[in-house]
């Protein structure tokens, strides 16, 4: 980790995010750096630097690398990195909406579905961030993003990915809702169309007091009452909906246990502006250790050391 990085009296110590602007930034000496390195087929480099910016800053070292050298950056970073760590860094060099655009597409492609990151991004999301993620998707792909998922789901799931999509935040009455769900859950076939239509279409202090208010009436906690009550991917999807909805970062957190390099990719580079620090704390509580040692655990290398300057600290 590059130690200017905790000098800068100008850092914004108030966010949430763990990746920062990097202070007396300089694009062009980045530029020359970064070159050097890929002549030298030097990786270490390469991660120490741009691993060291945010986005923001990436952004100004690709296009003044372009206008320096006539080369593409992230070509460059193709012929000299490779395996997990190329997949991470190409990740750092997208911009947030095209990154998030990237996740969905690539949960949607291929055989299979993705279920779990396809409802991670569309849960934690708001409404507007998902307009345009879907808007950046159509740009990329040349596809509609609500199209693509409507083809690979089917039934109550995707009614509610479809519902996700489109979140409003329509005014509900606090008691009505606990009753219109509490009903549901009494009834001899449990319905996901009032879970649907509710859990998308209030604003989330309404929907923890529904939440809250549901199980003190009831005497059950939601999720293992949506989990007895539903089967298959509609219950994956309003279980994940509801932790999304009572706390997202200790949701996020419990992705990240599994230690999965794609899934850890995934999350790591969409928070580490945002929210990671949030994501570290319930991690920590969740699992016992840090994000921080967890890592060191489970990868190596250049990779490794990615993600520790990603993650930034000790807790």
């Amino acid at each position: 980790m590059d130690p200017q990085y905790f000098k800068s009296h100008t850092m914004c110590w108030g966010t949430l995010g763990t990746v920062r602007p990097f202070p007396s930034f300089r694009p062009q000496r980045d530029v020359v750096v970064i070159h050097e390195a890929l002549v030298k087929k030097d990786a270490g480099t390469l991660v120490r630097i741009l691993t060291n910016r945010n986005n923001a800053q990436r952004q100004e070292i690709a296009k003044t690398f372009k206008a320096t050298t006539q080369q593409d950056l992230v070509a460059g970073m193709k012929k000299v990195l490779s395996g997990d760590v190329e997949t991470l860094m190409l990740q750092l060099m997208m911009l947030p909406l095209q990154h998030e655009a990237h996740r969905l597409q690539q949960a949607i492609a291929g055989l299979g579905t993705d279920e779990e990151t396809l409802l991670e991004i569309l849960c934690t999301r708001s409404s507007k961030q998902v307009r345009d993620i879907s808007a950046v998707y159509k740009e990329l792909y040349k596809k509609d993003l609500e199209k693509d998922v409507k083809g690979e789901t089917s039934g109550d799931f995707a009614k509610l990915v479809v519902a996700l999509m489109n979140k409003g935040e329509v005014a509900g009455v606090v008691q009505t809702d606990i009753e219109t769900l509490a009903a549901s859950l009494n009834a001899k076939k449990t319905d996901a169309a009032p879970w649907i239509d509710i859990l998308t279409s209030r604003d989330l202090n309404h929907l923890n007091k529904v939440l809250l208010g549901l199980e003190r009436e009831s005497g059950q906690m939601v999720i293992p009452a949506l989990e007895k009550r539903f089967s298959g991917d509609i219950r994956l999807g309003l279980s994940v909906l509801v932790q999304c909805i009572k706390n997202p970062d200790v949701y996020l957190a419990k992705r990240l246990t599994g230690m999965k390099a794609p899934l850890v990719h995934g999350i790591m580079v969409s928070h580490s502006e945002e929210d990671l620090l949030c994501i570290r704390v319930a991690f920590l509580k969740l699992a016992g250790t840090s994000l921080y040692t967890t890592l060191q655990k489970h990868f190596k290398g250049d990779h490794l050391q990615a993600l520790l300057a990603i993650c930034r600290s000790e807790d």
